[in-house]
């Protein structure tokens, strides 16, 4: 057998292996999509029949916007959340892993260790702590947006990790030249480090984006029965737990197709920077 064959043989069964784990990863979504466009009185049925509606309708969403569903208040609670942690998250990741990168301090390397240990624990160990000291500045329940967005951007800074092996891959020699100059360590870090680091901001600002975004458990425990400030994670699980499954299951899948949408957007536009961000992080830590 030549080397060419070998190479094609090689290369076709590659093709063969990723077409089917794309198939095995699609598969789940491609049912999502399709329960959602079910009739919300259609049965079930046999395997067919079940992956397969009978007849499409656009009931579910529909009824997502509808005035008897708060889809939309739950959604924009989540958007906000989600917006003002990529924001707040960012900035304080970026401006931690600067000091860290750039300053020599004492005890910087005892903090680096000691934040890398403690983020290792689970943070849902604190949740009963977190809910009491929330409860005392009126943080929950009516307060569980601003109670969520604090909880995030509390700790953010102990997700250096990433963004300061970036920043170590910035020659530091453009930081003593300025600072010859007269330039002070904001000014150097504002209009030299931050323009040169635009993959990893993205990556950042898109990590912070999606945890509360995606997040259930402090989310659940934050609102604690208050339906308006529920994310849509909450609401829809809310929706399974009813007595009519059969009608709730296709709008939990029309709402699922409609939160899966920013994230799946902003990925595709930003998949370069992302990309770049965490090769560019990884190569010194």
């Amino acid at each position: 057998m030549g080397m060419k064959t070998k190479k094609t043989l090689g290369n076709t069964i590659t093709y063969i292996v990723l077409i089917i784990i794309s198939i095995i990863w699609l598969f789940p979504f491609v049912c999502l999509f399709l329960q959602s466009l079910r009739s919300y009185n259609e049965g079930g049925g046999g395997m067919v029949e079940y992956l397969l509606p009978k007849q499409f309708s656009l009931d579910s969403y529909k009824f997502l916007f509808s005035q008897d569903s708060q889809f939309v208040r739950w959604y924009l609670n989540t958007l906000v959340i989600a917006a003002f942690v990529a924001v707040l998250q960012t900035i304080i990741v970026l401006c931690v892993s600067y000091a860290l990168s750039r300053m020599r301090f004492k005890g910087r390397t005892f903090l680096m260790r000691f934040w890398l240990i403690l983020g290792m624990f689970p943070g849902f160990l604190t949740m009963i702590c977190l809910y009491f000291l929330l409860k005392q500045f009126g943080l929950t329940q009516q307060g569980a947006i601003p109670g969520l967005i604090l909880i995030s951007v509390a700790s953010s800074g102990m997700g250096y990790y990433v963004t300061k092996g970036y920043f170590d891959t910035i020659p530091k020699a453009l930081d003593e030249a300025a600072r010859i100059d007269g330039a002070s360590r904001a000014r150097v870090f504002l209009t030299m480090i931050i323009p040169m680091s635009k993959p990893i901001i993205i990556y950042a600002a898109l990590v912070a984006f999606m945890a509360p975004w995606c997040d259930y458990i402090f989310a659940s425990y934050v609102a604690f029965g208050y339906s308006d400030s529920y994310n849509v994670a909450v609401a829809m699980q809310r929706w399974v737990w009813t007595n009519d499954y059969q009608g709730y299951f296709t709008r939990f899948c029309a709402g699922g197709m409609l939160v899966a949408v920013p994230i799946t957007i902003l990925f595709i536009c930003l998949q370069k920077y992302y990309v770049e961000g965490v090769t560019g992080g990884a190569v010194k830590g």
